[in-house]
């Protein structure tokens, strides 16, 4: 085994696993960000402009035109549009292939784990056949329609599955977005050379593209997962490295697509399957979830006891559990699969899979998902698994894995499992905000990035904040690693917030951050935010309910923004998405928004500060419902 070595990382809220890291000689991100701590200030801006042979072209005081004639203005709202284009694009082809699986399933005629979800959903389409089978394709066929018509004709199903005083605001502005995927086109079509030159009509065409991001790749998703994979069910769950034990097959799963994952989860508890592994030498096969397919399949961890270990943690965790070395098999299907891990793999003899081509990795053998049959390449996986187990387990040392983690996270929360335990309907959460038991609710979701005061420094800390002040927060993303990792998402935890929202707490029984899963779940969020509006018979804008992607890192997470601000809810950042090079974007953004949707965009780099700001917004719309002062 190689001698350890001492080396300097980036900051982590994590502390044991910033101190396991530090011990590793293998290169990972959180090496790797300190080379490259020089950024370039026009990028930062989104001033830099290379479209065209005629530049790179970067617009300064003395030069504030392109070679086009194009301005700070129209540059700055054409990167931030193409952005939001790829990570909504991003986000279409996960629900896209979720509605295919659906459809799949529905063709073998394999049994769905919530029928009561498929129903709910068919009523909602106003679907009505008998069979449950052909009711699946159907609602299945409905969305994929949706996703392939033309920009210039309206997806029927946003009609349906918008709150209605919003839906009613997004016809006034006329953002409703047309086909999904010719949204996507079109915003990469308009931001090509010398097309658009009008920036707010570009940030409007974001404002439409958040929808369908939000509406069909966030929310639709996670109902058509629901049917196939089970609704989530409230239940404790060990968390961080300790869910790796040596003695298994590992296969640790990396992406956003768990209904890739599903003819695998339920064949691993076949007993043959059991017999091979133990035939390798092993106790059994077990799934080590990262990234947030695995938040999704923690969420749903109820309906997969035996062979989901747990959820190790977000994208900058996934190096180190690797390097422990007891990870025998990486299978991937998208995006947070960071590049890094690809010669860390390869230093610990562990084979990567592929299963969708937008994710193949450089090293990686590509699997194709078969829609309509895995069933050899789901055998493949399995017999790559057992002989990776057997060929390399006797050659690599397996690191002592820390108690790192949580061992009592409160997970298997959603919209539906949430409002099952306050009794079928909002009104006790609703009663606790009137008294002011709970001052309000913040939204921490998204990404984790290492440039935000370190590995989750800024979410933690803010999550601290909010908690402290009576708030509760709920939690999406692979902020949602980070937060349980750090023992936040535990009932014990209730011992950090203020005076009022211990005691709520403590006397449910729940910590004060609820963790709803991946990123995905950020529509189940908005589901929570329109049914306690239409509740109380007022829109979403008006809730004492602020949302925060402190440490928010990809193009899709500027996607869920665009949806934030088209929800019209108040969202905070740590760090500008690259817009501050333009007075007007900033102007349309932060504070031109709150007449279009209700909704603004915050920046602000300091904790405190950053909580001073959603607080006073979360207290100011207390006062506008006419609650007490708190």
């Amino acid at each position: 085994m190689p001698e350890q070595r001492i080396c300097t990382t980036c900051r982590s809220a994590d502390t044991l696993l910033q101190d396991f890291i530090s011990t590793l000689d293998v290169d990972t991100a959180h090496h790797r960000v300190e080379t490259q701590s020089v950024k370039c200030g026009f990028g930062l801006q989104g001033v830099c402009c290379r479209l065209c042979a005629n530049g790179p072209c970067r617009i300064t005081p003395s030069a504030p035109r392109g070679v086009c004639g194009a301005t700070a203005d129209t540059i700055v709202a054409r990167n931030f549009l193409r952005a939001v284009s790829a990570g909504s694009g991003c986000y279409i082809h996960v629900v896209e292939n979720t509605a295919r699986n659906l459809k799949a399933f529905a063709k073998k005629k394999k049994p769905f784990k919530s029928v009561e979800t498929l129903d709910r959903l068919a009523a909602l389409f106003g679907i009505g056949e008998a069979d449950v089978h052909d009711r699946a394709a159907v609602v299945a066929d409905a969305v994929l329609s949706d996703l392939y018509k033309p920009a210039f004709e309206k997806m029927a199903l946003v009609e349906k599955l918008a709150y209605e005083p919003r839906l009613k605001r997004w016809k006034e502005l006329n953002i409703l977005p047309g086909g999904a995927k010719s949204e996507v086109f079109d915003g990469v079509v308009k931001t090509s050379t010398n097309l658009s030159s009008d920036p707010v009509d570009m940030l409007l065409q974001c404002l439409r593209l958040g929808i369908s991001t939000g509406l069909y790749g966030l929310t639709l998703t996670n109902l058509l997962n629901d049917v196939m994979l089970g609704a989530p069910v409230l239940r404790k769950a060990p968390v961080g490295l300790r869910v790796i034990d040596s003695g298994y097959i590992n296969i640790m799963l990396t992406g956003h697509q768990q209904s890739m994952f599903a003819y695998l989860q339920d064949r691993l508890t076949d007993e043959d399957v059991t017999e091979k592994a133990k035939a390798a030498g092993a106790k059994g096969f077990r799934l080590i979830g990262c990234t947030c397919v695995g938040q999704d399949l923690q969420l749903r961890g109820a309906h997969c006891p035996t062979v989901f270990a747990g959820h190790a943690g977000n994208n900058f965790t996934s190096e180190a559990v690797i390097a422990t070395g007891a990870i025998d098999l990486i299978v991937s299907e998208f995006n947070c699969t960071l590049p890094g891990i690809e010669p860390i793999a390869d230093r610990f003899m562990v084979k990567m899979i592929c299963v969708d081509d937008v994710a193949k990795k450089a090293n990686a053998e590509l699997l194709p998902y078969n829609f309509d049959d895995f069933s050899t390449q789901l055998e493949y996986i399995i017999a790559q698994a057992a002989e990776s187990y057997e060929k390399r387990r006797p050659r690599v040392a397996i690191r002592e894995v820390p108690r790192h983690g949580d061992d009592d996270v409160l997970t298997g929360v959603s919209e539906g499992s949430l409002k099952a335990f306050l009794g079928g309907n909002w009104q006790p959460l609703i009663d606790l905000i009137v008294q002011g038991k709970i001052k309000g609710i913040a939204g921490i979701v998204g990404c984790s990035n290492l440039t935000a005061l370190g590995h989750d420094v800024f979410t933690v800390a803010l999550t601290k904040e909010l908690i402290r002040r009576d708030i509760i927060v709920l939690s999406a993303g692979c902020s949602s690693g980070g937060l349980e990792n750090v023992g936040l998402m535990s009932p014990k935890a209730a011992s950090q917030a203020g005076d009022n929202l211990r005691s709520v707490c403590e006397s449910l029984g729940i910590p004060p951050v609820l963790n709803f899963g991946p990123c995905l779940a950020i529509g189940r969020l908005e589901t929570v935010a329109a049914e306690i509006a239409g509740t109380l018979g007022i829109d979403i804008p008006q809730l004492p309910l602020v949302l925060s992607a402190p440490q928010w890192l990809e193009e899709q997470a500027l996607a869920d923004g665009a949806f934030g601000l088209a929800l019209g809810l108040p969202l905070h950042l740590a760090l500008p998405p690259f817009t501050t090079g333009s007075k007007l974007v900033t102007q349309v953004l932060s504070e031109d928004m709150k007449t279009l949707t209700g909704g603004q965009l915050i920046v602000e780099g300091d904790v405190v500060k950053a909580a001073d700001r959603l607080e006073a917004i979360i207290v100011e719309k207390r006062k506008g419902l006419g609650l007490r002062e708190v």
